[in-house]
């Protein structure tokens, strides 16, 4: 193997940044030390012509090289390690009443206070506290869909008062209890459907604005989609008037960009309110990655808990979540598939033309 085809394969490159990222997916035998590494080594760089890769611990050692002392290849990563100490941190917030104090998580994963902290915040993108309010959050949402009372619910969520609850409702659920077991109650929602060079498009709106702009290859999926959302709303087909709405809605996503004059009704935590405000500041043509984002809304280190917030958001285009990539500009992840994704950032590029 010549140093050229080394240093043409995709994973030298990863070798050379020590991409922690990388380990597991690939080792690297050193010809000249025996010796076999992770990406991540920190070891000093071999000369490329005396590097091999091999997709597997086993497959090196079966080669002959022997496991590196610094970075211990034949052992579970520290990636791996941490993140099973943080898995294991998750699931004492998930099945505690009340939320488990720092420093008890931090004594369990025999790590110090700062510590665990850095390691939770660095793994999960949130911090611990702001895990323990999900999970409680998340307790709570599936109370008071079946509990009888909406007393009950907050007590089997952990709260030991009421009013400890209602303080931080907004917060929690974006809404006040009631107005979440009603689950749309009492809402009407206009929809309507049309054809657009992306595919299918759905717009709903209540009396308050458009609630949901939804992409899809399949209209009947679509309408599935938007019931169950709002499982207690009326929901019933637009009129004639409806149909001019829906035709501006198709018409920004043909040419994203170029913005929408009707009112918008965004429903949702006050945490993805806060990102969906800040998808919308992005300018036309541009992208920013969800670090960037999270930096934006106060919230550095939080990018997992940004992208979350990208993947609830309901208004396609309107809030327009295909402008946030990954930190190394791929297009990562999109709800309505990353084609469409592709699509809406090269019209805006271009002006807006398909």
């Amino acid at each position: 193997m010549t140093a050229t085809s080394v240093t043409m394969d995709p994973r030298w490159d990863k070798l050379v940044r020590r991409d922690p990222s990388a380990d597991g997916g690939f080792f690297y035998g050193v010809l000249t030390t025996g010796v076999y590494c992770r990406p991540s080594c920190p070891s000093r760089r071999a000369k490329p012509e005396n590097v091999r890769f091999f997709p597997t611990a086993a497959e090196a050692e079966a080669a002959g090289f022997r496991p590196c002392r610094r970075c211990r290849p034949d052992a579970p990563s520290r990636r791996t390690r941490d993140a099973a100490l943080v898995a294991a941190a998750c699931r004492a917030m998930e099945d505690a009443e009340e939320p488990p104090r720092l420093e008890a998580l931090a004594a369990a994963a025999g790590l110090s206070r700062w510590h665990f902290h850095r390691l939770f915040r660095d793994v999960t993108g949130v911090t611990p506290r702001a895990y323990a309010a999900a999970a409680r959050a998340r307790r709570l949402r599936a109370g008071l869909a079946q509990a009888p009372r909406v007393t009950d619910a907050i007590y089997d969520a952990g709260f030991n008062a009421s009013s400890r609850f209602y303080a931080q409702s907004g917060e929690l659920i974006g809404m006040t209890p009631t107005a979440w077991r009603q689950g749309g109650a009492g809402v009407e929602i206009r929809f309507g459907l049309a054809r657009s060079t992306l595919g299918h498009v759905l717009v709903a709106m209540t009396e308050k604005g458009i609630c949901a702009i939804l992409l899809g290859d399949d209209p009947g999926t679509l309408v599935e989609d938007l019931a169950r959302r709002f499982p207690r709303a009326r929901i019933k087909r637009g009129d004639a008037d409806f149909r001019d709405h829906v035709a501006r809605v198709v018409a920004m996503v043909e040419q994203p960009g170029t913005g929408i004059d009707l009112p918008l009704d965004l429903q949702g935590t006050a945490f993805e309110l806060k990102v969906w405000q800040a998808l919308r500041d992005i300018p036309t043509g541009a992208t920013a990655s969800y670090g960037d984002i999270a930096s934006r809304i106060g919230r550095p280190g939080a990018a997992r808990a940004v992208a979350a917030a990208c993947a609830a958001n309901k208004l396609a285009v309107a809030v327009p979540c295909h402008r946030v990539v990954a930190k190394d500009g791929s297009l990562a992840g999109y709800r309505w598939g990353v084609s469409r994704k592709a699509a809406l950032l090269a019209r805006e590029r271009k002006g807006g033309k398909p």
